[in-house]
């Protein structure tokens, strides 16, 4: 194990941005590793920016993706190609036009889906064991309250969220 830096940094030093980020970091890596255990080990966590855009049986075209992960359609086709051969997702004509192509989830990736939720639930559920329930559902509402404070919220209801620029 490496030796801790002579620049060691308290948590107690931390703004509430950074030490959010790194919470959500930390119970990231805990989701990656229980969707490694259940057979997803080759998600990554980028994928879900993508996902977000899939669920709730959402089939945009490729430019569509593009459009609401605000990145080239080039990008998005790569993206769009990696999850394809990984068995995520497919391209499935679209029923109005057969010229378009749509991109869904497979049944592999909306298994994919319901372990991260479930994956992401056994968080919260070792959190609020820890500290109790009350207590992290106050802590959650704060935390929702500082999202909407700067502005974010719309982001998350919009399934919108992309990393910041």
């Amino acid at each position: 194990m490496p030796e801790p830096s002579s620049h060691a940094v308290s948590t107690d030093d931390l703004d509430t941005g950074s030490l959010a980020l790194f919470v959500g970091f930390a119970s990231s890596q805990l989701v990656q590793e229980q969707l490694a255990e259940q057979g997803f080990g080759d998600l990554r966590f980028s994928h879900g920016y993508v996902f977000q855009h899939l669920v709730d049986d959402a089939r945009p075209t490729v430019g569509e993706l593009a459009a609401k992960l605000d990145m080239t359609q080039q990008g998005a086709s790569k993206a769009v190609v990696e999850l394809e051969r990984l068995g995520y997702v497919e391209r499935v004509a679209d029923p109005q036009d057969a010229r378009a192509r749509r991109v869904a989830l497979t049944a592999h990736g909306r298994a994919a889906v319901a372990a991260a939720r479930r994956a992401r639930s056994a968080v919260d559920e070792r959190l609020a064991a820890r500290f109790g329930a009350d207590r992290l559902a106050e802590h959650r509402a704060l935390l929702a309250q500082l999202l909407d404070e700067l502005g974010g919220t719309t982001d998350v209801r919009r399934r919108s969220v992309h990393p910041p620029a």
